[in-house]
């Protein structure tokens, strides 16, 4: 048998996890002197009362190492394998200290997905597809797919993104003191500006037209997202050609540990288009 594993750069809620058929391990951060577990110690309006409301920039962690492992075992030791499909190496440590704390254990399969969020939830829908062919071969369709998903949002602000290190400072320059909307990708190349439109008009014309210019399989869903408030990314379905609208059938609000990064207010899709890199 094989059991999916997250960790909650997923997004992927604790009360979601039955349906899905995934065990998450989450994702820890920091907001003042207090440490939380994601999605555990504090519920996400609970986050933002203390984030917007407090104006404090929380510090993200690795999840704990040590209960990540026993979680694992619980069902290695039983025979299971375990496909652990992670948040992208490109903005967290995760992928690699997973890869390090399994490295002898031949029953896990340590994937780096590359993206974060809806993009992994893509994976996970995916995985479940094809849980009776042996472990090896779901991992090689997840890591052919996963060069395929593409993440496109405009934050409220860059200030997040910097503060976190997922921005460089020349892009935080271009897209701030400029007073421009740029459009934000996270793809096999990492977190970058793709694009930049002066007003907000014009950058929802760019991510509702974002399925024509990256392509768009229908074979799997878009994942509509959003950080604290969805009326900027209802104001973006409702400028979205409506023949894509049958496919998002599952809207996120992102979990705290990745939430931070983009700061409220924050909104985009994620889906599966062509090859080509954002």
């Amino acid at each position: 048998m094989i059991k999916i594993f997250v960790d909650s750069g997923s997004s992927i809620k604790q009360n979601e996890k039955e349906k899905l058929g995934v065990e998450i391990l989450p994702l820890r951060y920091l907001l003042g002197e207090t440490e939380y577990e994601d999605d555990i110690d504090l519920d996400i309006d609970g986050f933002y009362d203390i984030f917007i409301g407090q104006d404090l920039f929380p510090k993200t962690s690795l999840p704990n190492l040590d209960k990540a492992k026993q979680m694992v075992e619980q069902y290695t030791d039983k025979g299971d394998e375990v496909i652990l499909i992670s948040i992208s190496s490109k903005i967290s440590g995760t992928y690699s200290a997973f890869e390090t704390l399994f490295a002898d254990n031949d029953k896990v399969y340590v994937v780096d997905s590359l993206s974060a969020v809806g993009g992994i939830r893509i994976l996970v829908h995916e995985a479940n597809k094809h849980l009776d062919k042996p472990a090896q071969q779901v991992v090689d369709m997840l890591n052919k797919l996963k060069m395929r998903l593409k993440v496109v949002a405009i934050p409220e602000t860059l200030d997040y993104l910097l503060k976190g290190g997922r921005l460089s400072k020349k892009e935080w320059l271009i897209g701030s003191i400029l007073k421009i909307k740029p459009i934000i990708s996270l793809s096999q190349t990492g977190v970058k500006v793709v694009d930049k439109k002066i007003g907000t008009k014009k950058a929802m014309s760019y991510l509702a037209k974002s399925f024509e210019a990256f392509g768009f399989d229908s074979n799997y869903p878009i994942v509509p997202s959003y950080t604290y408030n969805v009326q900027n990314l209802e104001k973006l379905i409702s400028v979205t050609d409506e023949k894509y609208r049958p496919y998002m059938t599952e809207f996120d609000n992102l979990d705290p540990a990745i939430a931070c990064h983009w700061g409220p207010n924050a909104y985009g899709y994620i889906f599966v288009g062509d090859d080509n890199i954002l």
